[in-house]
């Protein structure tokens, strides 16, 4: 059960392919559901930023966020980490989310095929038997943003 409590929000560690089933539209909007809840965790004040920013941790590569586009209604961000190959930046998941800031959801819209990270390229092959491409990409960033809070991520105003 997902609630607020004293103004923090809380998913009471949600596991989405658990809830409901796998490839539904509910299991789907649940993920997103679980999706912008993670999200809220690791960018705080994602109502707030606009820009790009950076999280550095020890063990970890460093996480990048830009805002590419902000409505009413909606952020559109893009989420990477960023690699050097022959001299040329790359950026993987390179990831792009949009956040429904009415519904409280959040949804991988795009997602890198190949991942060079070790902990992405489990989560992706671990998740490559679901039927709908949406589950998959949701999956993941569900996953990722779980590892990402683990690692000790969080983007915070300038």
């Amino acid at each position: 059960m997902l609630c607020y409590i004293q103004g923090m929000l809380r998913d009471y560690q949600l596991v989405p392919e658990t809830v409901v089933r796998p490839g539904s539209f509910v299991g789907l909007m649940t993920l997103y559901e679980s999706n912008y809840l993670r999200l809220l965790q690791l960018v705080p004040e994602i109502h707030r930023l606009d820009g790009c920013y950076r999280s550095t941790v020890a063990g970890d590569c460093d996480l990048y966020l830009e805002i590419l586009e902000r409505s009413r209604y909606t952020v559109t961000m893009s989420l990477s980490y960023m690699f050097t190959e022959d001299d040329v930046r790359v950026a993987d998941p390179d990831m792009q989310v949009r956040l429904y800031l009415d519904g409280h959801l959040a949804e991988a819209m795009r997602c890198s095929g190949e991942h060079r990270h070790a902990a992405l390229r489990r989560l992706s092959r671990a998740h490559r038997k679901e039927l709908d491409l949406r589950w998959r990409r949701n999956m993941l960033l569900n996953k990722w943003l779980e590892y990402l809070m683990d690692q000790g991520h969080m983007i915070l105003e300038r």
